[in-house]
């Protein structure tokens, strides 16, 4: 859900968003923090996201 969304919000395929999620260590951070992640809103979710990429390096956001 998070990488359809991901995908959505920055006009992307889900496979680039994908990409860049597993490259900037997005992947990790909700495979490791789900339980927290999953309890919170997607809108929440995603600015997490965005901030974890960016300390690995992505530009996005």
């Amino acid at each position: 859900m998070c990488i359809v969304e991901f995908a959505k919000k920055f006009k992307m395929s889900t496979k680039i968003a994908f990409n860049y999620l597993k490259r900037y260590k997005g992947l990790d951070f909700l495979d490791k923090c789900y339980e927290a992640e999953h309890q919170m809103s997607l809108s929440d979710s995603l600015n997490d996201l965005i901030v974890v990429c960016k300390r690995n390096g992505g530009t996005l956001g």
